[in-house]
């Protein structure tokens, strides 16, 4: 199989399908585009996410921290404590090993996070180390935020710009390679995405707002995600691709590796589909959070309109990460 996440498909035949027990306790199940599970508790609900980082080498302890915190805020809640495992190969030092917990302390202690538990190992069972972390967060059943509750007619709204972490990503592990393609300034512009990795703010802002459906826009990129939410919610889509906010860093490396940028890795940026999406934008704008409308739900057909062209708006694949 192809490097990256499960296809669809695939994800339905072999995962989805397997999972025999349904306990009457947990109240949002795995489904395509679902950034998280909740589980019942009176009048609330313990909202939970699980992801590892696999794409990057550099900066994956803070980078743990805020894949799994971004998906809990995609329902709308603030995350409060995570589980972090790391899986290192033989070789790894203590150096090493610290790095990642100074980076993964620092970011969880910026979100208010407490990193709760976890595990940590060398093994050989692994050839680079791999970080995976749990996030964890509360809510008022009522208020819960899921991927498929978009609604026809509602504004599709997305934060910051596409292919954010995979440019980030690139520019910090090809940094030799990039530096004839790039300006010093585009250079460290661009390994400064980083930083701009957490969707905490807007995703409970958004759900203060009154957001029918968010997602974390991950692997596959801004399109992956937009169709994901579709498929998630049993909706149509229509999405303007020349409204996709993106930076002429990420332009200039995606060209480099001839990779869509569209379809690449994008955690720091979120969707969220409301009613109101000029309203939105202006309360996200009042906390330094750039947003655009970048098109609509519709009854049914999802596709893209790219200078009049339309085109039908295909499911995710490999991140254009692996490729490059």
């Amino acid at each position: 199989m192809q490097e990256g996440k499960l296809p669809s498909e695939l994800l339905r035949e072999l995962v989805f399908d397997n999972i025999k027990v349904r306990n009457e306790d947990v109240i949002l199940r795995p489904e395509i585009g679902e950034d998280c599970t909740a589980i019942e508790y009176g009048d609330y609900a313990c909202v939970l996410s699980t992801d590892p980082i696999t794409g990057a080498d550099k900066g994956i302890g803070a980078l743990a921290v805020h894949i799994s915190c971004n998906d809990v805020a995609s329902s709308g809640v603030k995350p409060i404590a995570l589980l972090m495992t790391i899986m290192a190969p033989t070789g790894t030092t203590k150096e090493e090993i610290g790095t990642i917990m100074k980076e993964a302390g620092e970011a969880a202690a910026a979100l208010g996070v407490e990193i709760a538990g976890g595990h940590t190992e060398i093994t050989s069972a692994v050839n680079k180390v791999i970080v995976s972390t749990t996030a964890i967060g509360k809510v008022l059943k009522h208020k819960l935020v899921k991927t498929a509750g978009a609604q026809v007619g509602d504004d599709v709204v997305m934060t910051k710009w596409a292919g954010l972490e995979g440019t980030a990503i690139l520019a910090g592990d090809r940094e030799d390679e990039l530096k004839s393609l790039l300006s010093p300034e585009e250079l460290k512009r661009a390994q400064s995405l980083s930083e701009q990795i957490s969707v905490v703010a807007e995703g409970v802002l958004a759900g203060e707002h009154g957001a029918n459906s968010m997602h974390d826009v991950t692997e596959g990129g801004i399109l992956g995600a937009v169709w994901e939410v579709a498929e998630s919610s049993g909706t149509g889509i229509e999405v303007l691709i020349d409204k996709i906010p993106i930076l002429q860093e990420t332009k200039k490396i995606c060209e480099h590796y001839g990779i869509n940028p569209y379809r690449l890795i994008s955690s720091g940026s979120m969707v969220i589909t409301c009613k109101d999406g000029r309203g939105l934008i202006e309360k996200l704008k009042a906390i330094g959070v750039q947003a655009e409308i970048i098109g609509k739900i519709t009854a049914e057909d999802r596709y893209v309109i790219e200078q009049g062209a339309k085109k039908e708006l295909q499911p995710p694949g490999a991140d254009e990460l692996f490729k490059a």
